[in-house]
C-alpha cells in the first residue's frame, strides 16, 4: 500500500500529464505517482483540446502507472477500465448514475462532468508507461466555456467537497482496481456499452466537414465507435467529430 501514498500537491502547472511526462523522461517515474494541481494554465484534453478549470475547485489529476505483466496488453482495454472505475467512484460518491461519452468523457444527462486523457510511452513494441490524467469538475458552479455543456458534482448535488481529499481517493481506487485487475476484457466492455452515453439513440456526427446522423451501437474492444443508419459504420477517435444540439 506504500505506492498509494505517493501523492504530490503543485500549486499550478501548465498541464499535470505533462509534468508527469517529464517525470518519465527525467528517469524519475515510479508506478502509483501521482500530481495533483490546484491549477493548470494549458490543461489538456482529448483531440488537443483545452481543459478550463477555476483553480482550486476541481480535481486536476493524472497518475503514472507502469503496466505489469498483469494488465492487458490492448491499451483500450485499460482505458475502458478506467472510465468505469471513474464513474463508479462517482456514483458512489453521489448515488447518482453517469456516462462514458465516447470515448472517455464522463457525462452527466447531457453535461459533461469530466474528462480522462491517457498518454501512454511506447518503445519499441513495449508498453513503458501510462499517464492517466483525469479532470473532474467539483466546486465550480459557473463555466466561461460552453463546450460540452459542462456541470460539476455541486451543480449536480448542491454540495461542496474537499477536492485533495477527493483527489487522494479516486487516485487509491484507481491503484486498487489497476492492482487487482480482476474484470475479463468481455466483461469491462460489456459494462463499458452498458453505460455508452447515447447508445442505441440517433446522433450527429460530423467527418470531413460532412455531417451525417447515425445511430450508436456500440464501441468494440479496440475502441471504435460503431454505428448503423443506411449502412453500419466504424470510426476511431478523433476522426468524428460530435454534433450536440
Amino acid at each position: 500500500m506504500e505506492q498509494y501514498e505517493i501523492f504530490s500537491i503543485l500549486d499550478s502547472v501548465d498541464s499535470t500529464n505533462n509534468y508527469a511526462m517529464a517525470q518519465v523522461r527525467a528517469g524519475l517515474a515510479s508506478h502509483g505517482r501521482a500530481w495533483f494541481a490546484h491549477n493548470q494554465t494549458a490543461g489538456k484534453g482529448q483531440r488537443g483540446k483545452g481543459w478550463q478549470s477555476n483553480p482550486g475547485d476541481n480535481i486536476l489529476l493524472s497518475i503514472l502507472i507502469k503496466p505489469s505483466e498483469r494488465t492487458d496488453p490492448n491499451r483500450f482495454i485499460f482505458n475502458a477500465a478506467i472510465a468505469l472505475t471513474c464513474i463508479r467512484f462517482l456514483h458512489s460518491l453521489t448515488t447518482i448514475s453517469f456516462n462514458i461519452k465516447w470515448p472517455n468523457d464522463i457525462y452527466w444527462n447531457d453535461r459533461k462532468a469530466g474528462g480522462i486523457l491517457i498518454e501512454n510511452i511506447i518503445q519499441g513494441n513495449q508498453w513503458k508507461w501510462s499517464v492517466i490524467g483525469i479532470g473532474i469538475n467539483v466546486n465550480q458552479t459557473l463555466f466561461t466555456s460552453i463546450t460540452g455543456n459542462p456541470v460539476s458534482l455541486k451543480n449536480i448535488t448542491g454540495r461542496s467537497f474537499d477536492t485533495i481529499a477527493l483527489a487522494k481517493l479516486l487516485h487509491t481506487t484507481i491503484l486498487e482496481s489497476i492492482d487487482q485487475n480482476k474484470m475479463s476484457p468481455v466483461k469491462i466492455m460489456q459494462d463499458y456499452n452498458s453505460l455508452l452515453y447515447k447508445k442505441d439513440v440517433e446522433i450527429q456526427l460530423r467527418k470531413n466537414n460532412v455531417v451525417f446522423k447515425t445511430y450508436i451501437k456500440e464501441v468494440d474492444e479496440f475502441g471504435r465507435l460503431l454505428t448503423h443508419d443506411e449502412i453500419n459504420r466504424s470510426f476511431i477517435s478523433g476522426e468524428v467529430e460530435w454534433i450536440i444540439p
